[in-house]
Order: C-alpha cells, then structure tokens, then sequence
C-alpha cells in the first residue's frame, strides 16, 4: 500500500532496475531555499494570490504537518493557499469522491495502480508540459513510468521509501552474540536459534491498518519474490505475465510462512501469529525495544514510527539491516515505493504548485524536516536528517542497487489495494499460500 505510510501504490509498461547516480546540487528551481523573506527560488511559479489548492492523500499526523511545513514558502511566496486533507480511507474514497464530482484538485497517490485506475476512467489531468521536464531533469526514467498511464504523463514522483529492512535492537544483538545474518539462510538460522532459546520471540508483526489491514504483509511476498526469483520474474508476476498463483509465487509465499505462521517464531508481545491481524502496524515494532522480539521487518519509515527519544542508529536503541538476500552472490536487491502527484483540476495555480512539487526545492524542504528520502536527483543527500535516511539514500543512488517498485502498488487497483490484502488476511488466518494465491488470480481484471 503504500505503504507510503498507510497505503504505503498498470502505470508502468514493464518494471526496470533503478540506477540513479549519486548527485547533489540544485535542479528545478534551486536547493530549497526555506528563508522567509526570500521568495527568489519561487519566481517561476508565478503569483496566485488569493488562489487555493485542494490536496488529498494518505499521509497523516505529524508526516501530515512536516509535507504542510514543506510547502509553506511556496504558499507565502505565491499567494496559493493548500488546503491540505489526509485520510487513512483515501484508497477507497479517491474513486467515491471522483465518482461523484467532489474529487481534490490534486491527489498524492501512494499507488501507481490507483492512479492508473483513475487516469483511465478520465477523472485525471495530464500533467503539464513545464512538470514533464522538470520529472525528466530531476528524476530517472524508470520513476516517470510509474506516473505514466497508456503512454500519457499524468504524475511527477514526490517522496520515496525503501522496503524490507529488519529492525533491531544493536544492545540485545550484542549481549546476546548474535551476528547480522548476511543471507536469508544465515538470518532463518538466527530466528531458530533465538526461538530455541526461548527468552525472546524471533519476530514481531503487526498488519492492521484500517480498511487496509493486510498490506505490510505484501512487502514480505515482494522482498522474498525478488530475492528469491530475481528481478525478472518479479517483472512477469506484477505485470500478470507468469499467473499469481504461479508455483514460483506460492513458494514465496511458503517462504515467508516459515516465519510468519510459526507460533515459535511470532508474535512477540502481542501473541500467536493471528494476533498479526490485529496488532496496528505502526505499533508492531515496539517489542524490539521492550526485549520481547528480537527483529521486525517494515519499511524506512518505521523511524518514525519509534517513540520519541528512540535513538535509530548502528550504535543506538534500534537499527536496520536489509532483508538479506537469498543468493548472496546476486547482490543488493531492494523493493521501494513512493507518492505521485496528479491533478483532477488543470489551473495555473494547480499547475504552479504541481511545478513546485517535482521540484528540487520540495524536495530538499521536505527531507531537511526528517523522517523522508526523495529521488529526486536535486536532492542533497546532506539535508538528510537521519543516519537511517542516509543509508536508504545511499542505497537507492548505489548503480549497483537492484531496485523494485513495490508490486502491490503497480498492480491493477482491484489486485494491489484489494484482492492482495485481502489475501494476506485469509493467508494469517488459516488458508493456504494455494489457496490464496488462486482467490487473488481469479480477481485479476481481465482483458
């Protein structure tokens, strides 16, 4: 889901590997300039007094406050007010509202799929011409696919995060002697001997999230797919060229039931494995610091989602390494996900601030605040305010990198934000990885 937060998104014609170059400096309007007299890196969106954006979205709380923070000398320096709404129902209600004519002049969409759901029934606008080259200037090809719909660009990326770490505690790894496992067998290795000694539970877990209840689940099928398959039957599996319920699917599926359907191995601090279903995600990690799980696997942005005064460093309360790979041999494989901005309205204050959002400017506003990464390419990546962001930085620009977009948010709405989540709860709760992965590939729209 994205998973962004709470998603955290067919908009790409095939999934290719990301290789972004490491770079700095300033691009599309400058390195982000957050003065409050100076409004000379926001020239070029021109003035709108008295004009208001409505914005829609996932993101909530205090990510909710820090995108708000992002965006408010572009709102002094144009006169734009942004009314801003976030909404852990956006998946559902963007297509209500849509329907019925109260649709936001702009959405963030944490999925492609959706956003590709919505540019196909007519709802959306394609994007302007000055934001198709600003995304071309500061942004790889491989990102613009994921905003482009039938061959029409219709949403500039905007923020980003990388999947599949596992969070520990570096304290409890070293009392205990226990090693960062440097490959998946290394790391089943680890959770057996930490479930046979029995002072701890392996892993923690928690997949309820509203009406999206079940999407953490998906990031663990995608890392493993990935890891296990490679990069290119994962390409086949999101774009429906091998089946869902492909044996290759079921058997990562099975993969990851070695951990999560183990009554030895989770649910530390809160249960037997069905108690996943109802431990909130943004809690789910929390038995890492209180000793009574050793690992949990969730995304970059579970740095926010520690309490505050959690120190997330190599050295602190609670760290990340990646999900290790199956074939070391392989290398760095990762699955990531990210927002896309995309207009229901075609307004030249909607414009200007769909300019400002594919900007640098943006960009470098919003990850100066913590708790977010951009690929964008006019990123500093010293504005990072993270020893963790740092790393996800560095990961996404290595050209080495093996990167995924999320599979779930590049599928068909009624697959990725649906079926998907849906079968991940059926999956917790007793039917089989066969069993599930049919249901899900009977759901695949057809034609």
């Amino acid at each position: 889901m994205k998973k962004t937060k709470y998603l955290l998104p067919v908009a790409a014609a095939g999934v290719l590997a990301l290789t972004m170059s490491a770079c700095s400096g300033n691009s599309g309007g400058g390195g982000g300039s957050t003065a409050s007299d100076d409004c000379s890196a926001y020239d070029t969106y021109g003035k709108h007094d008295g004009k208001t954006v409505s914005v829609y979205s996932t993101i909530v709380d205090v990510e909710a406050t820090n995108l708000e923070e992002s965006w408010a000398q572009f709102e002094k320096c144009t006169g734009i007010t942004v009314k801003y709404e976030g909404s852990k129902e956006f998946e559902t209600q963007i297509g209500v509202r849509a329907q019925s004519g109260t649709a936001p002049d702009v959405a963030i969409f944490p999925q492609p799929g959706l956003l590709a759901t919505q540019a196909k029934a007519g709802y959306l606008k394609p994007a302007p011409k000055a934001v198709s080259d600003l995304v071309d200037k500061n942004w790889s090809a491989d990102w613009k696919k994921y905003g482009t719909v039938d061959g029409t660009f219709y949403a500039a990326p905007m923020l980003a995060n990388v999947k599949g770490y596992v969070w520990y505690s570096p304290k409890t790894f070293k009392d205990k002697g226990w090693q960062v496992p440097k490959t998946w067998d290394e790391m089943m290795d680890l959770t057996k001997k930490i479930a046979d000694d029995k002072t701890m539970k392996p892993w923690c877990a928690g997949f309820e999230s509203g009406e999206a209840t079940g999407w953490p689940g998906t990031d663990w099928i995608e890392d493993v797919v990935l890891r296990a398959e490679g990069p290119e039957v994962y390409d086949q599996w999101i774009t429906h060229q091998i089946p869902f319920n492909d044996p290759k699917i079921v058997n990562s599926f099975n993969k990851v039931g070695d951990i999560l359907l183990n009554p030895d191995y989770v649910n530390g601090g809160f249960g037997d494995p069905r108690s996943i279903l109802s431990t909130a995600f943004a809690q789910a990690g929390q038995p890492v610091l209180d000793g009574q799980c050793a690992m949990h696997h969730q995304a970059s942005f579970q740095a926010a989602n520690w309490p505050a005064g959690t120190n997330v460093a190599e050295d602190g309360d609670v760290w990340a390494f990646m999900t290790p790979p199956v074939d070391e041999s392989k290398g760095t494989a990762i699955t990531g996900g990210g927002e896309s901005v995309a207009a229901y309205k075609d307004t030249p204050e909607v414009q200007a601030y769909l300019a400002f959002m594919a900007s640098a400017d943006f960009a470098n506003n919003r990850v100066k605040l913590g708790g977010a990464i951009s690929a964008n390419k006019g990123l500093d990546p010293n504005n990072a305010q993270s020893a963790l962001d740092k790393q996800s930085i560095k990961l996404l620009q290595d050209p080495k990198t093996v990167f995924r977009f999320d599979g779930s948010d590049l599928m068909p709405s009624a697959v990725g934000s649906n079926s998907f989540w849906k079968g991940i709860v059926a999956w917790i709760n007793g039917s089989s990885a066969q069993q599930v992965t049919d249901s899900i590939e009977s759901s695949w729209p057809k034609g």
